[in-house]
């Protein structure tokens, strides 16, 4: 039993079961959701959710928070509708020099000694101005390959759960078992040891940044094919949803203690979140009020499980 409530189990079981017991409650209220395209339309919009919980969590993991993850991956939308569709050679590299940009960010905040939330919040806007100066208006096209992939139907599990275990493995892979996410991780935790042992911080973080900022990419095509068009505030609440999706699968604010399945798991929870509100009936006004209750809830039980271990350790 101490086993199965150690900080590490405690990161993906708390999520795990928040997510298994919403989705009973669906069930319940709707039990034509219980099929094949009834799982596809709850979970359609969780790929680009979970692209850019994954990004936010590279920026925690290094103990920072950006506040211009939704202004970027709506940016990057704007694009992928506009340059990726008509040119795509150009796309490709006005997304490239996105993520440069991002992997600048990361290193002037560490250099200059800048506070991220400061820093991302201007940089939110900057991006904002770039979406609206490619889409003044709602239009653009989906790319026809995204387009195609994402409303694939392959056989007995929908696409869009598919995505989302290959973007929990792959963020797995790099977190948790690449000699880089050992790095990462333990610059979050003790940025003076990583230093001492001869890593160079500005490249550690250049690199999480850059990696955020191509997940972020991801999810701004993603969402996208999904949509099939973009607009300069299409994914302005991203901000919002991913560092709740990072937090509610098991991450925190400090120490590099994140959990990347964990992330994806609170992506996919939040997702479902807002299908069940509206199956409610629910107003959309106080949809992101319940969200809200329903993290606070998850977060209490992990608090207390947590105290409990301590208790424990300590007896």
């Amino acid at each position: 039993m101490k086993t199965l409530l150690s900080n590490d189990n405690l990161r993906i079981l708390v999520p795990a079961l928040s997510l298994l017991a919403l989705l009973c409650a669906v069930f319940y209220l709707q039990p034509r959701t219980m099929s094949y395209m009834g799982l596809n339309l709850m979970f359609n919009l969780a790929v680009p959710i979970a692209l850019a919980t994954i990004a936010q969590m590279f920026i925690l993991a290094v103990n920072d928070l950006d506040l211009s993850m939704g202004a970027f991956v709506s940016f990057a939308a704007c694009v992928a509708a506009t340059f990726l569709e008509q040119s795509p050679l150009i796309g490709i590299l006005i997304l490239a020099a996105a993520i440069g940009v991002y992997a600048l960010i990361g290193v002037v905040i560490y250099l200059r000694n800048l506070p991220a939330i400061v820093v991302t919040l201007g940089m939110s806007f900057v991006w904002s101005g770039f979406a609206v100066l490619l889409l003044p208006s709602p239009g653009g096209a989906a790319p026809e390959w995204i387009r195609a992939i994402m409303t694939s139907r392959p056989p007995m599990v929908p696409m869009a759960i598919i995505a989302s275990v290959i973007i929990a493995v792959v963020a797995h892979l790099i977190v948790m078992r690449s000699s880089f996410g050992v790095v990462m991780r333990g610059l979050g935790g003790n940025s003076r040891s990583v230093e001492r042992s001869g890593w160079s911080i500005i490249r550690i973080r250049a690199m999480t940044y850059a990696l955020a900022g191509l997940f972020a990419v991801m999810a701004g095509i993603v969402l996208v094919g999904l949509t099939t068009a973009a607009d300069a505030n299409i994914a302005l609440r991203y901000t919002l949803l991913s560092i709740a999706g990072v937090i509610l699968g098991g991450g925190e604010f400090v120490g590099g203690r994140v959990s990347p399945v964990g992330a994806v798991i609170g992506a996919l929870t939040l997702t479902l979140a807002a299908s069940f509100l509206s199956f409610l009936r629910i107003s959309p006004d106080w949809q992101i009020g319940a969200q809200g209750a329903i993290l606070i809830i998850v977060l209490a039980i992990r608090l207390i499980l947590n105290r409990r271990e301590r208790k424990e350790k300590r007896a």
